[in-house]
């Protein structure tokens, strides 16, 4: 089978490279022609652990090729993918007009019976729009379905989320349209992935309700982590304690300055934004990015009531992506620290991994170090932003003897209260008295 895949973000090329080492024939697409130059020689413009070498691979093996042009994927695919952004406006609702482009694109090239599929992450009545668009700029009269098939991929894991999903979620009207996509997924069938068909709008719903009810998950916890601060509970254990809980689950709830990404703050307000044009209420959403918004906050009050004035401080920030094993600095929360601290004319040095390259151009007053100990020379207070591994194992005896002053701000809640006090870190955590 041959397939099409509009757009070589994050999705669309994950998407397409993971396609290809199933055996199936793929054709990507992408309008930026610089990107699809370096794509052609196997260069992956961000960072994902194992796919630059998948894509080389599948490069090599004549399964994967990159083109500007819409009409060559379409015309030799009998399935395209959708694959384009929809970023938030700025009433938070997601901006289609990607979406529409290339609708009315494929509709132009279409020379027989097509699957047009939407992978992108798109508000309810999404293919009922695509649909229409398609329709009214036929230039000659092809059948063709739509079918809505979220991500669920996790950055930094996308590879084993595609090769290995909890569930792969089709929505259509169209048995044909459905033995089609169950066909282009059926290596997943060996190892026994739940596929859950339903309807178009459902499935394009299962995405923003998944991402809304992970994120609320972060902002409960890191709420009961501000309470334990209060009563003098521990949230690790209080998150222990839950999470064995098989009816909750142990994941997502790890107390810290609150999710960030390209997907939880902006689906949690497209979402919101849905039920507001609907008529309905999502008073717990809307909770739930009203807390993450103010845990950040509190994470700032954290360092400034720790320390006192800021001004002229040097401090240093370990880790700027929005999580670890990405470069992806989307409504990360270090962003809002960093620009905080420079607020109160604190001087920031930072090193994360892989993310300093396009952190660089937002903060050019800050210094960049070439590791966690350059970082911390000099500095009058350490912050653990980001959780990288190599984060979790640092010489803190080495650390402490390069700071000025021993403030240790563990936003992660990697390290020990009693061994970082007893080696005489003034130590500050998340929801651990």
């Amino acid at each position: 089978m041959h397939i099409g895949i509009i757009g070589t973000g994050y999705v669309g090329l994950v998407t397409g490279a993971c396609f290809a080492e199933f055996g199936v024939f793929v054709t990507c697409v992408d309008k930026d022609e610089k990107k699809i130059r370096s794509l052609k020689k196997g260069i992956v413009p961000f960072y994902e652990p194992g796919l630059e070498d998948l894509v080389k691979r599948n490069i090599k093996q004549g399964r994967l090729k990159f083109t500007t042009k819409v009409g060559e994927a379409v015309d030799e695919s009998l399935v395209i993918f959708v694959a384009v952004g929809t970023p938030p406006r700025g009433d938070g609702s997601a901006d289609l007009k990607y979406i529409d482009e290339v609708a009315r694109e494929v509709a132009r090239h279409m020379n027989g019976y097509k699957v047009i599929v939407t992978k992108s992450t798109v508000p309810v009545g999404t293919g009922k729009r695509v649909r229409q668009i398609i329709a009214e700029n036929l230039k000659e009269q092809n059948n063709f379905d739509i079918v809505s098939n979220p991500e669920f991929l996790r950055e930094g894991a996308a590879i084993e989320d595609f090769m290995r999903p909890n569930r792969v979620v089709i929505g259509a009207s169209s048995q044909q349209a459905v033995a089609i996509l169950k066909d282009l997924y059926k290596p997943l069938y060996l190892i026994e992935t739940p596929f859950v068909i339903t309807d178009i709008e459902t499935a394009e719903l299962i995405k923003y309700a998944s991402n809304s009810f992970l994120a609320t998950k972060i902002s409960f916890i890191n709420e009961m982590a501000n309470l334990c601060e209060k009563v003098g509970a521990d949230v690790n254990m209080v998150a222990k304690g839950m999470g064995l809980d098989q009816r909750i689950g142990s994941k997502f709830l790890h107390a810290g300055p609150g999710f960030g990404g390209s997907c939880f703050p902006k689906d949690t307000k497209a979402l919101l934004k849905l039920a507001e044009e609907n008529h309905a209420e999502l008073s717990v959403i809307g909770a739930a990015i009203s807390a993450n918004e103010k845990q950040r906050s509190i994470m700032f009050d954290k360092i400034k009531g720790g320390m006192g004035e800021l001004k002229g401080k040097v401090i240093a920030v370990l880790g700027l992506s929005f999580k670890p094993n990405t470069d992806d600095l989307r409504d990360a929360p270090s962003l809002y620290l960093i620009e905080r601290l420079l607020k109160d004319k604190a001087k920031v040095r930072t090193y994360d991994p892989v993310a300093m390259d396009t952190a660089k151009s937002l903060f050019p007053g800050v210094t960049f170090c070439k590791d966690s100990y350059e970082a911390a020379k000099g500095a009058d207070a350490l912050v653990i932003v980001t959780e990288w591994n190599q984060f979790r194992n640092l010489d803190l005896e080495k650390i402490k003897g390069l700071l000025r002053q021993p403030f240790f701000f563990d936003l992660r809640n990697i390290y020990e209260p009693g061994k970082m006090k007893k080696i005489g870190f003034k130590y500050f955590c998340v929801g651990r008295s």
